[in-house]
């Protein structure tokens, strides 16, 4: 069912040369399009997922990575991919905290401001729209989890993906606002992977020496193994069987 898209207020520059909707807000419209013809039960669940859910489930899946990491490979491998780990949510922070100027520079309002029509499925919305939060933390996270184990990294990136599509299916940002976040939230983790490492290895080596070494290093390593990059980014391999752990 078509939805007919409203006129942008002066001042939000979504037009195109012709006068009509860009693609940022006709992409919009489609998306959230999609929420009205939905039932509204539907809508309540998109909502709290978008809201709350995938966040969890970056949790779960941040926590079975450490599961795993901790039970394969070398003793420097799981240092390696734990420290990894670590530095993802506090990446996700880092992100967060470099995004409070970027939203107070650029002055983006929601887009249920300045757009009638819309379909809002959370309120309490006034900050805002550049650049989405959730997405920053949820790419941030998930581009950390695939720096430690790549197979649940793409679980990772595909709800983070899906994070910042529910974030326009709800109507509470533009695509544009999502695809900064994706963009500001890898940049984040990527560019300070290097230092973070340095500064947080030797706290999980020391932690991996005392009584807490459970924490980084399974006392009965399972199946499954993994290596360490060049740059001191763990890469998971699977052992073969038989294959015996070196580890001290």
């Amino acid at each position: 069912m078509g939805i007919p898209l409203a006129e942008p207020k002066a001042g939000l520059s979504l037009a195109d040369a012709s006068g009509g909707p860009g693609p940022d807000l006709s992409l919009l419209y489609d998306i959230n399009g999609l929420s009205k013809a939905a039932p509204p039960w539907v809508d309540r669940i998109m909502g709290f997922v978008g809201e709350y859910g995938i966040m969890f489930g970056l949790v779960v899946v941040g926590l079975w990575s450490w599961w795993s990491v901790r039970r394969s490979g070398t003793r420097e491998d799981s240092i390696a991919a734990v420290t990894g780990l670590v530095w993802a949510p506090l990446a996700a922070a880092v992100a967060v905290v470099v995004n409070i100027p970027i939203r107070g520079f650029v002055e983006r309002p929601r887009p249920f401001v300045d757009h009638d029509g819309l379909e809002v499925l959370v309120s309490g919305k006034t900050d805002f729209s550049f650049v989405s939060d959730h997405s920053t933390m949820a790419m941030a996270i998930a581009v950390g989890i695939f720096l430690a184990h790549r197979k649940l990294g793409f679980a990772a990136l595909g709800l983070a993906v899906t994070e910042g599509f529910l974030r326009v299916y709800m109507g509470v940002h533009y695509p544009t606002d999502v695809i900064g976040g994706f963009a500001l939230g890898t940049a984040v983790t990527l560019l300070l992977a290097p230092l973070a490492m340095a500064l947080l290895t030797p706290l999980v080596s020391a932690i991996a020496g005392s009584k807490a070494g459970v924490l980084v290093r399974a006392k009965r390593p399972g199946r499954g193994g993994g290596r360490s990059g060049r740059l001191g980014i763990p890469e998971p391999r699977a052992e073969g069987p038989g294959q015996k752990d070196l580890a001290a």
